[in-house]
């Protein structure tokens, strides 16, 4: 049976391909028109020396201890001209997509439906043209084209990969592009051009307690890992602190009690910066950020949230002495800027 095969590059780029039984990912590359890095393909060389993020693979013993050392392979290094595999994986390639002569994969749809959630917040939700194309990794985004613009802006999928519509969670920018096109122009059959996905903000295999942190609209790339996870519960506890500004930027809550009702592991909070506020939970995420969940050290943690929220993040463990094993973060800037 044939698996797939998630090829990330330094650029964020993103290509999923198809790869057979006995086939090396090379190989398999090659047949998707996708040049991975290589000299030799005989595993002596080093130069396609890649590594695999999650899923199950064999490299034989056909290659040079000058290609590939022992320490190398304990931390996941591969040679994709020896590596074959035996379950779906993700394999970070350390070079931008270009140097592989990959050009920006371009996607097209059509407008489901533009939903106001909040005086804050918008659902864009997009029927793709080809769902199984628009293949992507839970956690990553897309440029989308403005329609009647040349302006491209980037959001992430709340949606999880291989779902027959694609949404989005929008902030509402005054006078900003994107929110102008939808609150006064969009309509259900406008049609979307999309390009991605990119970001290597995305979800990984889980293997310890997990926690996820979420501000404004950094929400979407969590809602998408969670409903991944929601179809195949970890063994691990998942626990979500969601921050907002004002009480009226709470959005997808019904969505996010209906995943915790598919799985017994997650759990969720949410705070809301405004000391006037009338929802239980005040202050920031780090307020809500506890021992139990950090778990001295022995965590993932997943964060999207504006800069001055990453940052704030990052100085509390620092200032708490606590270093998790894995810490992947995503910067959005909540303006006309693309994201980080």
């Amino acid at each position: 049976m044939p698996y797939q095969i998630a090829l990330t590059f330094e650029d964020g780029a993103t290509r999923i391909i198809d790869c057979g039984d006995g086939e090396t990912v090379l190989d398999a590359a090659f047949r998707n028109k996708i040049n991975l890095p290589m000299d030799c393909s005989d595993g002596v060389c080093g130069t396609c020396k890649s590594t695999c993020e999650a899923g199950e693979f064999d490299l034989g013993d056909e290659y040079l201890e000058e290609a590939l050392t022992e320490e190398e392979a304990a931390e996941g290094m591969v040679l994709t001209c020896q590596m074959t595999v035996s379950s779906d994986c993700i394999v970070s390639v350390p070079v931008p997509s270009s140097a592989c002569k990959i050009e920006p994969a371009v996607h097209k749809g059509t407008v489901k439906s533009v939903e106001r959630v909040s005086d804050s917040t918008f659902v864009l939700t997009v029927s793709p043209d080809d769902p199984e194309a628009l293949a992507f990794l839970a956690g990553q985004y897309v440029n989308i084209l403005v329609p009647e613009t040349n302006e491209r802006r980037s959001y992430s999928f709340s949606s999880p990969p291989g779902a027959s519509e694609a949404s989005f969670l929008v902030r509402h920018i005054p006078d900003g592009v994107m929110s102008t096109w939808l609150s006064e122009r969009a309509s259900a059959d406008d049609r979307i051009e999309m390009v991605g996905p990119r970001g290597s903000f995305f979800l990984r295999a889980i293997e310890r307690p997990v926690i996820m942190l979420a501000g404004g609209t950094g929400l979407a790339p969590i809602l998408s890992m969670l409903e991944v996870l929601a179809d195949n519960p970890p063994d691990q506890p998942i626990h979500l602190i969601y921050g907002v500004t004002a009480d009226e930027d709470l959005v997808e809550v019904q969505r996010l009690d209906e995943i915790a009702a598919r799985f017994d592991g997650f759990t969720w909070s949410a705070c809301v910066a405004d000391p006037q506020s009338g929802h239980p939970l005040k202050g920031y995420v780090t307020d809500h950020l506890g021992d139990d969940q950090l778990n001295a050290g022995d965590c993932d943690i997943y964060l999207c949230g504006p800069p001055p929220m990453v940052e704030a993040v990052r100085e509390f463990l620092t200032q708490k002495g606590i270093t998790p094993a894995h810490f992947h973060y995503e910067k959005f800037l909540p303006s006309e800027a693309e994201a980080a």
